[in-house]
Protein backbone atom coordinates (compact mmCIF):
# COMPACT_ATOMS: atom_id res chain seq x y z
CA UNK A 1 0.00 0.00 0.00
CA UNK A 2 2.94 2.55 0.89
CA UNK A 3 4.45 2.03 -2.62
CA UNK A 4 0.90 2.96 -4.68
CA UNK A 5 0.56 5.62 -2.30
CA UNK A 6 4.02 7.02 -3.34
CA UNK A 7 3.10 6.19 -7.36
CA UNK A 8 0.36 8.24 -6.93
CA UNK A 9 2.25 10.88 -5.63
CA UNK A 10 4.63 10.64 -8.31
CA UNK A 11 2.30 10.62 -10.97
CA UNK A 12 0.38 13.88 -9.86
CA UNK A 13 3.39 16.10 -10.33
CA UNK A 14 3.24 15.13 -14.34
CA UNK A 15 1.29 18.18 -15.57
CA UNK A 16 -1.88 18.21 -18.03
CA UNK A 17 -3.57 16.07 -15.78
CA UNK A 18 -7.29 18.05 -16.22
CA UNK A 19 -6.45 18.68 -20.02
CA UNK A 20 -4.86 15.67 -21.31
CA UNK A 21 -6.00 13.35 -18.85
CA UNK A 22 -4.38 9.61 -19.16
CA UNK A 23 -3.13 10.86 -22.51
CA UNK A 24 0.03 13.16 -20.64
CA UNK A 25 1.49 10.33 -20.43
CA UNK A 26 2.08 9.49 -24.19
CA UNK A 27 4.81 11.14 -24.83
CA UNK A 28 6.77 9.52 -22.11
CA UNK A 29 6.06 6.31 -24.19
CA UNK A 30 7.25 7.11 -27.45
CA UNK A 31 10.36 8.25 -26.13
CA UNK A 32 10.47 5.04 -24.32
CA UNK A 33 9.76 3.24 -27.70
CA UNK A 34 12.47 5.27 -29.54
CA UNK A 35 15.13 4.52 -27.08
CA UNK A 36 14.29 0.91 -27.53
CA UNK A 37 14.24 0.89 -31.03
CA UNK A 38 17.66 2.83 -31.05
CA UNK A 39 18.94 -0.06 -28.66
CA UNK A 40 17.77 -3.02 -30.73
CA UNK A 41 19.66 -1.06 -33.96
CA UNK A 42 22.95 0.15 -32.55
CA UNK A 43 23.90 -1.96 -29.17
CA UNK A 44 25.69 -5.02 -30.10
CA UNK A 45 25.44 -7.74 -27.48
CA UNK A 46 27.97 -10.10 -28.74
CA UNK A 47 28.95 -9.48 -32.42
CA UNK A 48 25.32 -9.23 -33.30
CA UNK A 49 22.24 -6.77 -32.66
CA UNK A 50 19.09 -7.88 -32.74
CA UNK A 51 18.24 -7.09 -36.60
CA UNK A 52 21.33 -8.64 -37.47
CA UNK A 53 19.95 -11.96 -35.59
CA UNK A 54 16.11 -11.19 -37.22
CA UNK A 55 17.25 -10.74 -40.61
CA UNK A 56 19.16 -14.16 -40.43
CA UNK A 57 16.30 -16.00 -39.15
CA UNK A 58 13.94 -14.23 -42.00
CA UNK A 59 16.31 -15.08 -44.55
CA UNK A 60 16.79 -19.02 -42.93
CA UNK A 61 12.93 -18.51 -43.28
CA UNK A 62 12.18 -18.31 -46.62
CA UNK A 63 15.00 -20.54 -48.05
CA UNK A 64 13.06 -23.29 -46.09
CA UNK A 65 10.00 -22.58 -47.50
CA UNK A 66 11.69 -22.50 -51.12
CA UNK A 67 13.23 -26.08 -50.10
CA UNK A 68 9.70 -27.25 -49.08
CA UNK A 69 8.31 -25.59 -52.23
CA UNK A 70 10.64 -27.35 -54.86
CA UNK A 71 10.24 -30.50 -53.17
Amino acid sequence: MLVSKRVKRLLQFVPGKQRFGVYRFLPFFFLLGGAMEWFMINVRIGKETFYDVYRRKRSERQYEARMEKNE
